[in-house]
């Protein structure tokens, strides 16, 4: 019975975006908003308090929409012959590379967020995103081809 090995193509720093980011924000900004809030002695030269309070509740829930869409949805991803695997660190989900449509990649500064779109929703939707680890990611389609000739986006095609 052989047993294939699964390789993390993920970024070892998905789990700081995914969660010491959010959790600053949360309580830093968080407790600003409820001093904010409950506060009756600030005054500033150019602003009231009413416009202070709803410019700082406005300025959170803007910062928790963003967190939401950019850093909270991602997914650490491993990959074998048969299988994509993708956890949010509590849940893990399979999809066999039949069930991926696509995987489009965009190269950013400082990494690279990878999204694996699927013929039909799995677990977490449609849409699975990571910040692939480049050398790792790289390597698996490198001795992988055969699953990734017709997955991967190609630009200027």
């Amino acid at each position: 019975m052989s047993r294939t090995i699964t390789e993390n193509v993920s970024s070892n720093f998905t789990i700081f975006l995914k969660f010491v980011i959010p959790t600053f924000w949360i309580i830093f900004f968080g407790l600003l908003l409820i001093v904010v809030l409950v506060s009756d002695a600030v005054t500033m030269s150019s602003f009231s308090l009413s416009t202070l309070r709803i410019g700082i509740v406005v300025f959170y829930l803007l910062g928790l929409l963003i967190l939401y869409w950019a850093v909270m949805r991602l997914k650490r991803v491993e990959m074998d012959d048969a299988f994509v695997y993708a956890t949010n660190y509590f849940k893990t989900y399979r999809y066999p590379y039949h069930n991926i449509e696509k995987i489009e990649e965009s190269d950013y500064l400082f990494f690279r967020s990878i999204h694996i779109y699927l013929k039909e929703p799995g677990k977490f939707g449609k849409k699975i995103t990571f910040v692939a680890h480049r050398n790792r990611f790289d390597n698996f389609i490198k001795t992988h081809p055969e699953q990734f000739r017709h997955l991967l986006d190609e630009k200027g095609k």
